[in-house]
């Protein structure tokens, strides 16, 4: 008996050794071999990535029944790949070449499997006219190493993988003009700078803790190279994630990349890696002091106001949904910020709601500049009857991100003020200050329902410009997504307490109550009672009651002027408050955005530095001299 359960045991190894090279060797190799197919055949190539896209999910479906675990594959790539030629070069490869199988990997995994497969099938017909080159080559390069950073139990292999999809990132921008090539060079920049910096806090771990695997390291951050190391790491988390300050690029990328690419990554992608690794510094990892605690909400809540206060003013509506695309970080460091398991989970469910709508709204949008060819929600109107489905589904996203009830935005977004108010009660200026985090955040939330009654009515309703009358619905390939999307958001907002959380969350977490009165299927039925009950009041009342009358706008009729007001109009009195209107001036300028102020500072130091080569002798002297006395000091 003892000798068969050791083989049942060595069997299950196997098995989740040969799932987990499927998972990475398999879209890394139809990557390369699509590279060879010329672009001529781009939808041969894309019917290719969804076979494999399809494939890829199902076995993330067979990984999620596989029990927790570390798989090592050094020694299987060992005998495998170098022993045919006798050669010892991975002498500790099953060292590094480590892999998690948890709770946490199998959700992010499955959630990349399934985002992915309906963001290529919308391709499918939209890169038609939005090409990029080699698309379907860098999206299952993309694909197979957001696998493998997600599994990666090594820091050095992480970084890898992490760093490869700073590449696939850059690329999927095409460069068709000046902005766009700024945009991709501005991303590349920012994500390598903050790859560079998370390098050197894996250096300060390995110093502290002598091992590079995630899960042999739990350090306090009660001294200086602890909390150096840690706050390197969140540089690599923020950034990737598009949190305050590292976030510009987002915005950028989004107004210059086509729909596919800025749904793929920006707004699913790189937050499911970014939240990913933000969970594994603030739960395995590190152990946080109140400090950093501190530091994190006040990040959080600065990434939520400031992000949603400058979506306000967007007029194009790809970079508004790339500030949201910020902003939402916002509230899942909040989660995280906590600390409680209420908070861990309510940060984790938010990023899974975030990357549903979030990719939906830009798919939604994709759909609009595909159709009309404008960018500007000022140019546009009264879409909702010509693009039914399109606009039904950016409706329910706008009303999820908007923590509407009883979409699935509201849900986490509740239960991460559920944590804040739970934190109150407990010890250090963090959890005193719980009434700032509480009120800032549903602040943001008041603000980005604001804004998105901008985007919904700006580009859904009113009146339509006579130009765009010939404008029709997507084809379904294009439609189908959209719609899927919009049923996941409310299917997780509606069960989120009975089904979802359970089922999902509680695997990566362990066993949890919910404080107070809460059932997401309770508050759905009665929000679906107050509208059963309006419409019958509605009925009942009958429309001879309601008196029609002019429009009027600015003491005019709307109708003898002939044209409609600009939704965005409405909005510039945020920028005339006194509060604002410095700021965003500021913000125009680049005061704030970090890529920017160090451009600048490369500049000013490299003409500082050019001005010392005045070509005369004596001058290089003093400075080899200089120099020299300046290394003796930090030798001795």
């Amino acid at each position: 008996m003892q000798v068969m359960n050791e083989l049942l045991v060595i069997l299950a190894e196997n098995s989740v050794c040969v799932l987990l090279q499927m998972l990475l060797i398999i879209p890394l190799a139809a990557a390369l071999l699509l590279f060879i197919i010329p672009d001529r055949f781009q939808m041969a190539k894309g019917f290719a990535a969804l076979a494999v896209t399809l494939y890829l999910g199902y076995i993330a479906i067979g990984l999620w029944s596989v029990s927790p675990q570390m798989v090592p594959q050094g020694d299987l790539i060992i005998r495998d790949c170098l022993a045919i030629l006798n050669i010892d070069l991975l002498q500790k490869a099953g060292e590094s070449v480590t892999f998690t199988v948890d709770g946490l990997s199998k959700l992010i995994v499955l959630s990349i499997s399934v985002l992915s497969l309906l963001i290529l099938v919308y391709s499918l017909l939209y890169n038609k006219s939005k090409r990029v080159s080699h698309f379907y080559s860098w999206f299952l390069l993309t694909l197979g190493c957001s696998y493998g950073a997600v599994l990666a139990d090594n820091l050095i292999l992480f970084v890898i993988f992490w760093g490869i999809l700073g590449i696939t990132l850059y690329k999927l921008i095409p460069g068709k003009d000046e902005a766009s090539s700024a945009a991709a060079k501005k991303t590349m920049i920012l994500i390598g700078a903050s790859d560079t910096i998370m390098l050197l806090g894996i250096a300060i771990l390995w110093r502290l803790t002598d091992t590079i695997s995630m899960n042999g390291i739990s350090v306090e951050t009660n001294n200086i190279l602890a909390v150096t190391a840690f706050l390197a790491l969140l540089v690599g988390s923020f950034t990737k994630a598009g949190a305050f300050p590292f976030h510009t690029w987002v915005p950028d990328f989004a107004e210059n990349s086509p729909a596919t690419s800025s749904a793929l990554l920006p707004a699913s992608l790189d937050k499911l890696l970014g939240i990913y690794f933000l969970a594994r510094i603030t739960g395995d990892m590190f152990v946080m002091s109140d400090g950093m605690k501190v530091a994190l909400l006040s990040v959080g809540v600065l990434t939520i106001i400031t992000a949603v206060l400058m979506a306000l003013m967007q007029h194009d509506y790809r970079r508004l949904l790339g500030y949201h695309a910020v902003s939402q970080v916002g509230y899942m460091i909040l989660g995280f910020g906590i600390g409680s398991i209420l908070g861990v989970v309510a940060g984790l469910f938010h990023m899974i709601n975030h990357a549903t709508y979030k990719s939906g709204l830009f798919l939604a949008a994709g759909a609009i500049e595909r159709q009309t060819g404008r960018n500007d929600i000022s140019d546009l109107g009264g879409l909702s009857a010509a693009m039914p489905v399109t606009f039904a589904s950016a409706l329910v996203f706008a009303m999820s991100i908007s923590g509407v009830p009883p979409f699935n935005g509201f849900a986490s977004k509740w239960m991460i003020y559920q944590g804040i108010i739970e934190s109150g009660s407990g010890a250090g200026i963090s959890s005193q200050l719980w009434i700032v985090w509480l009120g800032l955040a549903v602040l943001g939330s008041a603000l980005t329902l604001a804004s998105f009654v901008k985007f919904i009515g700006g580009i859904f309703l009113g009146r339509r410009d006579p130009a765009l009358a010939g404008v029709r619905e997507v084809p379904v390939l294009m439609w189908l997504p959209m719609a899927l999307l919009a049923l996941l958001c409310v299917f997780l907002g509606v069960f989120a307490t009975g089904l979802v959380i359970p089922k999902l969350f509680t695997p990566v977490v362990g066993p949890f109550t919910f404080s107070g009165l809460w059932s997401s299927s309770l508050v759905s039925l009665l929000v679906l009672i107050s509208i059963v009950l309006g419409f019958l009041i509605y009925l009942a009342m009958g429309t001879k009651r309601f008196r029609t009358g002019d429009i009027f706008i600015g003491g005019e009729k709307i109708e003898k002027l002939g044209a409609s007001y600009p939704a965005p109009e409405f909005y510039k009195t945020f920028t005339e408050f006194s509060l604002f209107s410095r700021i965003y001036r500021m913000a125009e300028a680049k005061v704030f955005d970090i890529y920017d102020l160090s451009k600048k500072g490369v500049l000013w130091l490299s003409g500082t530095l050019s001005t010392a080569h005045t070509g005369l002798l004596p001058a290089y002297v003093i400075w080899v001299c200089a120099g020299l006395i300046i290394m003796l000091l930090i030798m001795t």
